[in-house]
């Protein structure tokens, strides 16, 4: 399927339905579709057609992720472009893909201003809702006209390309064809409870998971409720008042909304699966959630490489089969997918047994294409027939999937491996602690230490000397912290997701 085909699927459901809401204005499928179509003239008109690379840099919005389909229609390559990303990171993304053309929100036309020249081959300027210097404005380029463009498109054939989001280095791109978005799109029907039209809340940003995860609740003809801006108690009001059954949260996210003096007045029946992933959730804050928000939690993982699902965990499996918590089972990422091998591997290339630790390799159809113009990281990440996603962990006997840390992220202190992730929990079962990131500092005896940073809860107070005192209780000497810091909050990169190399660099001119 091409990514227009989710839309036209819920079309075929019922043109008159709503499809995509926000602010309270509603947009049928009919519509939508018409806009789509509306779109693809207007790139044609402009010389982009099959195998081009179109970008799109907005915040959440309806008429930017209906600017996705009509780029399907014509078989262009959609590239989302992260609006938190620094100019220069989107500059090079953009020169790296070839991108011909550039749809973007007024609120950003700072940021194309500072790039557009040093973009050769970008001809096709639009912003979206606003009239901006060297850009046409939306409704000049989209004119009405009579034609219906529809191409079509074979799953091996480009539909996406995504910036990897590193925290350093030079940007990767991911080249993602229809093929792997459908794998990922039918995991994600296989593995989750849905039911009838869905009502998906967007709060996370649509150029991540939370986009991604439109297309199943489009394909059952499902309503997407878009929020332009997050909003801890708007989310609440929204998902009452709209009856949400679905939505995309990072933990981050959740430990939030857990803190919000409305959640437990609100009315939270009609969530039927609340997503989380992007990052680790801490299994004491994850039974908090299951305990407050209800039964609907889910977990998905992947990465762009292999697009959220590469295991699951359903809100089902958060539970015992006479009903309690499955506290044993809150750290682990889910079963892999039915379409999706997933294995562990050690350095010789080698599959290890069940409870053995390496590294986590899939390969099947959801794996990305291998990496844009980059033939040496494409071999790099694909050796031995497998995908390197470069987690540790292991698969149990009941083939659950449990990610002890990232690989770069292993501290060897004394000969013995500590892994961070580890650590990191142990520090979450704490009721202080929001978040924290342990890593490892070099030592002229032990090679390196084990060291931490952590972020209180609201309105929480501990001290060092107590949380220290609390892991060394729970994993012993060795696996506890030498030095540990409480910062008022950690870095985080535009995703969330807690920029260790930021805090190493802090703590090793510190200490």
């Amino acid at each position: 399927m091409r990514l227009a085909d989710y839309l036209d699927k819920g079309v075929s459901l019922g043109g008159d339905a709503p499809c995509l809401t926000m602010n309270g204005e509603t947009l049928t499928y009919h519509a939508t579709q018409q806009l789509s179509y509306r779109i693809a003239a207007a790139l044609d008109a402009s010389g982009i057609g099959r195998g081009d690379r179109v970008a799109v840099l907005s915040g959440n919005d309806p008429l930017a992720l209906i600017c996705v389909f009509g780029i399907s229609r014509v078989g262009a390559v959609w590239c989302p472009v992260n609006p938190r990303n620094e100019a220069e990171e989107n500059r090079q993304l953009l020169d790296l893909f070839g991108c011909r053309c550039l749809l973007f929100q007024e609120k950003f036309a700072p940021l194309v201003a500072r790039i557009r020249d040093q973009l050769p081959e970008l001809t096709t300027l639009v912003c979206l809702d606003a009239t901006v210097d060297g850009a046409l404005t939306f409704d000049e380029w989209a004119v009405s006209r009579d034609e219906v463009l529809d191409v079509r498109t074979n799953g091996d054939e480009l539909c996406m390309l995504a910036g990897t989001g590193g925290t350093t280095g030079k940007p990767k791109g991911v080249r993602l064809t229809g093929t792997n978005m459908a794998i990922s799109t039918a995991s994600a029907l296989m593995s989750y409870p849905f039911g009838e039209r869905p009502r998906y809340l967007a709060l996370a940003p649509l150029t991540h998971s939370a986009g991604v995860l439109t297309f199943p609740i489009l394909s059952l003809g499902g309503e997407v409720v878009i929020m332009p801006s997050p909003d801890f108690g708007e989310f609440l009001r929204l998902v009452e008042q709209r009856g949400i059954t679905h939505a995309f949260l990072p933990p981050t996210v959740i430990y939030g909304l857990l803190d919000h003096p409305d959640l437990d007045a609100t009315n939270l029946e009609s969530l039927r699966c609340l997503w989380y992933g992007a990052a680790p959730m801490s299994p004491t804050r994850l039974e908090e959630a299951l305990t407050r928000i209800g039964p609907v939690l889910g977990q998905l993982f992947g990465q762009t490489e292999a697009p959220n699902m590469i295991a699951t965990l359903a809100p089902a499996e958060h539970f015992r089969a006479d009903g309690s918590i499955a506290t044993e089972r809150l750290g682990c990422a889910g079963r892999p997918t039915p379409l999706t091998q997933v294995a562990v591997m050690n350095e010789a290339g080698e599959l290890l047994s069940r409870g053995e630790r390496g590294e986590i390799v899939v390969r099947g159809p959801l794996v990305m294409a291998g990496y844009h113009e980059d033939p040496k990281a494409t071999a790099a990440v694909s050796t031995y027939g497998w995908h390197h996603t470069g987690d540790i962990g292991y698969l149990d006997e009941e083939n659950f999937l449990y990610i002890v840390d990232r690989a770069k992220d292993m501290i060897i202190t004394g000969g013995f491996n500590v892994y961070s992730a580890e650590v990191e929990q142990a520090l979450s079962a704490h009721p202080a602690v929001q978040d924290s990131a342990v890593l490892g500092l070099p030592d002229d005896k032990w090679g390196e230490r084990v060291v931490a940073v952590v972020q209180l809860r609201p309105a929480r107070q501990a001290t060092p000397e107590e949380l220290v005192a609390f892991v060394k209780e729970r994993l012993g000497s060795v696996k506890t912290p030498k030095h540990l810091d409480i910062w008022p909050d950690l870095p985080r990169s535009k995703i969330g997701k807690v920029l260790k190399t930021d805090i190493k660099a802090r703590l090793a001119a510190q200490l």
